[in-house]
């Protein structure tokens, strides 16, 4: 790494000098490559297939290329997209019990390859999602569908056992890389499609489809030519596989790429350094977190986890790592969400505090510093990913604030499509082989925590890596489902935080203001905070 950063310096020094001001075709940069949108994330993905991943990279690129009922615009609100409306009480979508949903699609859609998409698909592909042999990272409000009515090839009717105001998110939406519907023609004939050939180069219907994956190199994506809403402006989109933030920031000196997602703070403070790029700063509805695995004894114990937030000086993270970007803010709801509650106190940094309540609780330091009670000592299995440099800085300030409290660390590198891997494959994040990590978890629109906090969601049945199960919040999250009026999600969501608050099976960092450095050739580039790349119809560059 060191030697590489070498490499690095050279780069941004010498390569951001090729700038004109009268570059051919009205543009600004003469290395702009007219209608081909090279970006990065400094990430890589395990497979193209969203049932299979719920990570944001892939999020990114499914609502370039997959086929959804119902997509999300500027404003974070729902419209209709293969659907030809979003299911609301108000238009018969949604029956006055709640227990019926009813989607009409859009006649004349075909799939990128030319067939026809109609509701065969959508049919097929609920049963393919509840099939016990495919590995779907989840199945929360799928499996509260008892049956599926096809009247005709336009039209699917949801009937559940109970209400599940999520299906406007959860029911093949955008928002959270939901599982798209998948063509039947191409994979009803596979008992699972788990290994199949398809999740490597899907075929989809969104307004790009993918042309190449190159492992480990990019994701070539071009224009589907039969996208019902016409073609975009963009010849080609690259995602280019730079796990290393370094060689992004390099990248970009070089005019090797138009755009760069999710840049941390620090590469931000760096913008000066860059020529023919503009920055667009919002907030989001990411937020950061350290996680602690509660099925393992050292964490098992409330006062330990408060314990390591008192010590986690998360101003300084803000500051020091971020370079002030990022919301100092107590729980998990963004403040630009309609769930937001203000009164949740925030946590102070108090390392003496910390302290207290370790010796109190009985948990005695031994002659390496290190806590220990009942055979149980506090020297922590840190998972994270390879290539984040940002946070790998992070960790170390972890490491000397935790030390003060007699608790220690040893870190563990993954890369990404290991890290965030199924259950079945053996991902580190699924299979719980770890004590603490930390990463991003993206909110949805309406306030749904199910997915990761729920009792009935700890892996493989779900997202829970947390392996949390409280009462109080699990009754609030299966309330929600019954209340499709927000102002009553709102109060279920308070009860969740307030669990979350008592029991601290983790803790927020940071609330999430994205970054976008690109190309100030790229057009009509107008990201929403919950799926930023839904609007890509109408780029250029």
């Amino acid at each position: 790494m060191r030697r590489f950063a070498i490499v690095i310096a050279a780069l941004v020094l010498c390569a951001c000098s090729r700038v004109s001001q009268t570059a051919e075709g009205g543009r600004v940069n003469s290395w702009t490559t007219p209608h081909v949108l090279r970006y990065s994330n400094a990430a890589d993905v395990s497979t193209l297939n969203p049932m299979f991943s719920q990570d944001v990279t892939l999020g990114y690129m499914s609502s370039l290329t997959a086929a959804f009922l119902i997509k999300w615009d500027a404003h974070n609100l729902p419209y209709g997209e293969l659907a030809t409306a979003v299911p609301m009480r108000a238009n018969g979508g949604v029956s006055a019990d709640g227990l019926t949903i009813t989607y009409h699609l859009r006649k004349g859609l075909r799939w990128s390859d030319g067939a026809p998409l109609n509701a065969d698909d959508v049919v097929w592909t609920y049963h393919a999602i509840m099939n016990p042999a495919n590995n779907a990272v989840s199945r929360t409000g799928w499996d509260d569908i008892v049956r599926v009515d096809e009247p005709d090839k336009n039209t699917v009717i949801f009937h559940l056992r109970k209400p599940y105001s999520p299906f406007i998110v959860t029911f093949f939406s955008s928002a959270g890389a939901n599982p798209s519907v998948l063509p039947k023609h191409l994979l009803a004939q596979y008992p699972n499609i788990n290994k199949v050939a398809f999740n490597a180069l899907p075929v989809g219907a969104g307004p790009f489809m993918y042309k190449e994956w190159d492992r480990a190199q990019k994701i070539v994506m071009v224009p589907n030519p039969y996208y019902f809403r016409g073609q975009p402006k963009l010849k080609e989109i690259d995602f280019l596989i730079v796990p290393n933030r370094d060689t992004v920031f390099a990248q970009l000196a070089a005019h090797e790429l138009d755009m760069w997602a999710h840049v941390g703070g620090a590469y931000y403070a760096r913008m000066n350094e860059l020529t023919g790029y503009t920055a667009l700063r919002r907030p989001t509805y990411q937020w950061g977190h350290i996680d602690f695995n509660l099925a393992h004894p050292a964490l098992a114990d409330p006062v330990v986890r408060h314990a390591i937030e008192l010590a986690t000086d998360r101003k300084t993270i803000i500051d020091k790592i971020g370079r002030g970007v990022g919301v100092l803010q107590e729980g998990i709801a963004p403040k630009t969400a309609p769930y937001y509650d203000p009164n949740l106190p925030l946590v102070p940094f108090d390392i003496a505090q910390a302290n207290r309540l370790l010796d109190a609780d009985g948990w005695v330091r031994g002659p390496d510093g290190i806590r220990s009670k009942n055979g149980v000592k506090l020297n922590l299995n840190f998972a994270a990913i390879t290539g984040l440099v940002n946070v790998d800085n992070m960790i170390e300030l972890l490491r000397s604030w935790w030390k003060q409290i007699g608790v220690g660390i040893e870190v563990h590198h993954y890369p990404t499509p290991m890290f965030f891997g199924t259950y079945q494959d053996g991902g580190i994040l699924y299979t719980g082989k770890w004590d603490v990590t930390l990463f991003n978890w993206v909110d949805d629109p309406i306030g749904d925590f199910s997915f990761i906090y729920a009792c009935d969601q700890i892996p493989p049945n779900g997202q829970n890596v947390l392996h949390w199960c409280n009462p109080k919040a699990n009754a609030a999250m299966h309330a929600l489902f019954s209340h499709y009026d927000q102002a009553q999600r709102n109060a279920d969501d308070k009860i969740l935080f307030e669990q979350l608050a008592a029991d601290r099976p983790q803790f927020t960092l940071s609330g999430t203001e994205e970054i976008y450095i690109y190309n100030k050739d790229l057009k009509n580039f107008h990201p929403n905070d919950v799926t930023p790349f839904d609007g890509a119809l109408a780029w250029d560059i």
